[in-house]
């Protein structure tokens, strides 16, 4: 039973210890200004990642916006022999697919390898325009941990340094803020990494389906130019 009350004391004391003391609470600036100069290289990169994630989406999803009566009006263009409309439409359309589907109808009249050629030309450009800072993602992706990395090695170094010069006057505080510096970097770079990792992926999925519609949409251009007059 005494046992039990001194630990209750203890426990008490420690309360009131850490009552009057206070206790710091940790927040993302804090851990932001800790970190050094890789932090805010870190911050800015993230800040980069997420535009060009947002705004890569927004230009993906607008391209893969398809009207579903365009090639059928394409196609009863054509049969009717109204070329001129069928190149206006294309032309008023304003998407990938409708600027393919406008270059192939401007070869109308050469063999069909050459109108293939063409349409799958128009179609790589604007793959390509699609693609456009993308690759950056894929950057921040790799080097956000290794920056990270880089801070934790910097960190730890600053560790040990103030290990030799303070000697055997080592005061704990000292040794644990090269390592909070170190540890805040390595979460920091991960976060960061992963966090483009996961849009670089998601990117690269949409504009795989941007491709996937355009191949198919080129192919049913190339069979209609094949197809009967009616």
């Amino acid at each position: 039973m005494s046992i039990l009350l001194q630990i209750n004391e203890v426990g008490s004391n420690a309360v009131q210890t850490a009552a009057q003391t206070g206790v710091d609470e940790l927040s993302v600036m804090d851990l932001a200004i800790k970190g050094g100069w890789i932090m805010i290289v870190l911050l800015i990169l993230s800040i980069l990642t997420v535009y060009i994630f947002i705004e890569r989406y927004l230009a993906i999803n607008k391209s893969l916006k398809e009207d579903s009566g365009f090639m059928n009006s394409i196609r009863e263009f054509i049969h009717s022999g109204n070329i001129d409309g069928a190149k206006s439409l294309a032309k008023s359309a304003q998407t990938p697919i409708a600027r393919m589907i406008e270059k192939g109808l401007f070869r109308l009249g050469r063999p069909l390898p050459d109108i293939n050629a063409a349409i799958e030309n128009v179609g790589k450009l604007e793959v390509s325009r699609l693609e456009r800072g993308v690759s950056m993602v894929a950057v921040v992706a790799g080097v956000g941990p290794m920056l990270g990395f880089l801070g934790t090695v910097t960190g730890m170094v600053r560790a040990f340094f103030d290990m030799a010069k303070a000697g055997n006057n080592i005061d704990i505080q000292l040794l644990s803020s090269g390592i909070y510096e170190a540890m805040i970097t390595t979460v920091g770079g991960l976060i960061v990494g992963i966090m483009a990792y996961l849009m670089y992926n998601l990117l690269v999925a949409r504009i795989n389906k941007v491709v996937f519609i355009l191949e198919a949409r080129a192919a049913e251009f190339m069979d209609l130019l094949h197809e009967p007059a009616k």
